[in-house]
């Protein structure tokens, strides 16, 4: 299906984020109301910084009671180690069977480092380059279990053909990991990544890993330059730039009731505040911008965060989003079942099954398990 302007449908996202919720059952309700709106995926953000629940736990506890809708918990990086970051990551896939996203963040300050008392804060420039290592194992690390590698043969006892398991003996700049990893590859091969590509030191690693980059950018053309930016990179670093969905990221505040929105936050752009761009008016306007935007090639879509959770999150669903799907700008349903499916994304081939990479094969058969 392709929107009216001649563009792909939009994709849209939304933050789950309460400030003040540690209840894992408080998210459960924002996440249905995203889903039943259609959303591509819904975000939870963390941090080592403040206290608060774990991102990725919690949309774990989401993944049955929601069908559809992604969830990508943020997932710092710095200080945690990749293997078991990996394998928290490809969990999840498994338990939402195949909706699982993760936003890779860093961890720059001291107070943050002293909390794990392992090294020192270090320049954004080489936390990020650590990021892509990250992001790159990572994927090592999915493919090291050939799709078919399980074989469950109860008369012979064997669990695994260990021809179908790969070590990835990957050396990083901080770390080294041989594999494979403890969990079969996810559903979706590779979990889709997410990477804020706002700032200079993140948006290298956007153009190299990201399935999905987002942009705090307060117009049209700042974004349709940092598209054209991440899209060029991309196809250098041997991508199809198509491949890469480009997201504005607004912080919106509809109010309690329809209203034009204020100066300097309607088509012509939100205006910059502490929080990031914000939004402020009603659900009609804010359609008008999202409409604006996208058909002028600045995004792909948005990822929306909402200034009151409960209320925003339902005037954006029945309102914004339910004006887009009556011009035919957004879907109406799920065509899929996967987050990969929802962003019109293939599912990656395993390296080591397409380059038939049997020198990093484990030899022998396991009997009853992996060890």
């Amino acid at each position: 299906m392709t929107a009216p302007h001649g563009r792909g449908l939009l994709h849209l996202a939304a933050a789950l984020d309460q400030q003040t919720a540690f209840d894992a059952a408080s998210y459960v309700e924002p996440a249905q109301l995203a889903e039943r709106g259609g959303l591509d995926f819904v975000t939870l953000g963390d941090t080592f910084a403040r206290p608060g629940p774990d991102a990725l736990a919690v949309l774990s506890r989401l993944a049955p009671a929601t069908r559809r809708i992604g969830l990508v918990p943020t997932v710092t990086i710095t200080h945690t180690e990749p293997f078991h970051v990996q394998a928290a990551v490809a969990t999840l896939d498994w338990v939402s069977r195949g909706r699982a996203g993760w936003q890779l963040d860093v961890s720059t300050t001291e107070g943050e480092a002293r909390l794990f008392g392992r090294r020192h804060a270090a320049p954004a420039d080489a936390l990020w380059r650590e990021a892509g290592e990250i992001a790159e194992v990572a994927a090592r690390l999915w493919d090291s279990w050939e799709d078919d590698a399980e074989i469950r043969d109860e008369a012979t006892g064997r669990f695994i053909d260990r021809e179908k398991l790969h070590h990835v003996d990957f050396r990083g700049a901080t770390f080294f990991v041989k594999g494979p990893s403890i969990v079969p590859r996810p559903p979706q091969g590779h979990p889709v990544r997410v990477v804020d590509a706002t700032e200079g030191p993140a948006r290298r690693v956007a153009a190299r890993y990201a399935d999905v980059a987002l942009v705090r950018v307060a117009g049209p053309a700042q974004a349709r330059a940092v598209r054209t930016e991440l899209r060029d990179a991309a196809a250098e670093f041997g991508r199809n730039p198509d491949a890469l969905r480009v997201l504005g990221s607004l912080v919106v505040d509809l109010g309690d009731g329809e209203r034009a929105a204020e100066p300097g936050h309607g088509g012509g752009g939100p205006r910059q505040s502490a929080q990031g761009p914000l939004y402020r008016g009603g659900p009609v306007d804010l359609a008008e911008l999202i409409t604006a935007w996208h058909a002028s090639e600045a995004v792909d879509g948005f990822h929306l965060t909402p200034v009151e959770p409960r209320r925003d999150l339902e005037r954006l669903v029945n309102g914004t989003v339910a004006l887009l799907q009556h011009r035919g700008l957004f879907r109406t349903f799920y065509p899929g079942s996967t987050l990969r499916e929802h962003l019109g994304l293939a599912r990656p081939a395993n390296q080591y099954a397409v380059t038939g990479a049997d020198a990093g094969a484990v030899p022998g058969a396991v009997k009853g398990g992996a060890s």
